[in-house]
């Protein structure tokens, strides 16, 4: 239990069980404390920003919006939900950020007055011709990208997402008579040093190519959190100290002053999730074990879709002791109608084992740092309705989205 306890962060796992009795598995779970604490680590940063696609739960964006941190929104359905959760339009909670503007999403902003991050030339048009004097970002394309995986590489020449041209951008936004207040530079997950001041110097280059007043700069997001090794943690102090250097020059160049904004998803919430599910069956075939859950990659799909590595410990159903001097191997896989449904596998598809206590059916698997990209990006797939959302509060818990019913799931086709 010592191993669970120390990846727990101090989470009781007594309350874990009295949340399974509850509420059954499988089932998702934050811990408010652990988000408050990444929430802290932030404070030099002027504005910190959530990237709420990591975790759009509107209790969740609740626990930002009472610790001090704005919101991103990519989608009118985000829009909604920071609007439910107590963001205002016409301010700095929302900016709504995408590289096209549906026109029912354009209403929206319109009618909030919510500034728009924008990452296409056909953006400002539209824009321009509806709601002149708006208040907009640019989202850079610097010509490069970095990334954990290819597919979270957002930016260079593969990238779709934002705008290669900042001067022929800035005469069209002058054209459409829109206000420009922040330049926006995300280019993957992940924090490399060398890759950061690249960045940092192609944000003096575009803002200085301009020479244009503005208001904010945003660094992106993309901070990492330490899925495999304690060690592995991001040096805030080192990644602000580059930033705050670049802004101050910035701001000097350009006669203004400028709030540094900071824009993380994965950090503020990835360590305080833990998707739990119960082992259905423990099959052998020939010579490995699979252990079966009650969970797969409709509701946790980084591992599918990244390869991702998310530590993996056991909860005894009867919290009898393990013995970790008797450890077995064992391939952890889900219950879906494919190949692929397996929690240990690696970037290229390749299964691997790992090692854990003896266990039985009826004992719990919990896979950690599920807070970022697991319950939103879950899917009804193989018709399986979507699992609770648990928060837990101090030593009680809440629960913050109930389990779908297969009736509602069926309710939009009758």
């Amino acid at each position: 239990m010592n191993i669970l306890k120390k990846k727990l962060n101090k989470v009781n796992p007594e309350i874990i069980l009295r949340i399974i009795k509850k509420y059954k598995s499988p089932i998702w779970i934050y811990h408010e404390k652990i988000i408050q604490k990444q929430i802290s680590k932030l404070k030099k940063f002027d504005i910190i920003r959530f990237a709420q696609k990591a975790c759009s739960n509107i209790h969740i964006l609740k626990i930002m919006k009472k610790n001090g941190v704005k919101v991103d929104a990519v989608s009118l359905g985000e829009i909604e939900r920071a609007l439910k959760a107590g963001f205002k339009g016409n301010s700095e909670d929302i900016v709504y950020t995408s590289d096209i503007i549906e026109d029912n999403t354009l209403q929206k902003v319109i009618l909030h007055k919510i500034p728009i991050n924008i990452g296409s030339i056909d953006m400002i048009k539209k824009i321009g011709k509806y709601s002149p004097k708006h208040k907009v970002w640019v989202r850079i394309n610097p010509g490069f990208g970095h990334g954990h995986h290819k597919k979270t590489n957002t930016g260079g020449k593969n990238s779709k997402h934002g705008i290669w041209n900042l001067k022929k951008a800035y005469e069209l936004i002058k054209k459409f008579n829109l206000k420009l207040i922040g330049l926006h530079i995300h280019i993957g997950s992940g924090v490399n040093y060398i890759h950061l001041k690249k960045v940092c110097q192609a944000m003096w280059t575009q803002a200085t190519s301009i020479n244009h007043k503005i208001s904010y700069i945003s660094t992106g997001g993309g901070l990492t959190i330490p899925y495999k090794n304690y060690k592995e943690k991001v040096n805030i102090k080192d990644y602000y100290k580059i930033w705050n250097k670049s802004r101050n020059k910035i701001s000097k160049k350009l006669d203004c002053k400028i709030k540094l904004e900071i824009e993380p998803g994965r950090y503020l919430v990835a360590e305080s999730g833990l998707l739990v599910s119960k082992i259905e069956s423990i099959k052998n075939v020939k010579n490995r074990t699979f252990l079966l859950l009650n969970s797969g990659f409709n509701e946790l799909i980084r591992p599918v879709l990244y390869g991702s590595y998310h530590y993996i410990s056991v909860l005894p159903m009867d919290n009898r002791n393990l013995d970790y001097s008797n450890m077995i191997k064992v391939i952890i896989g889900g219950p879906l109608c494919e190949s692929g449904d397996i929690f240990t596998q690696k970037e290229n598809n390749d299964l691997y084992s790992i090692k854990i206590p003896i266990v039985k059916v009826g004992d719990y698997i919990i896979i950690h740092d599920t807070g970022a990209y697991g319950a939103s990006m879950s899917s009804n797939y193989n018709s399986r309705p979507l699992i609770p959302e648990i928060l837990i509060k101090k030593n009680n818990f809440i629960q913050i989205r109930r389990r779908q019913t297969i009736q509602e799931m069926l309710s939009l086709e009758i």
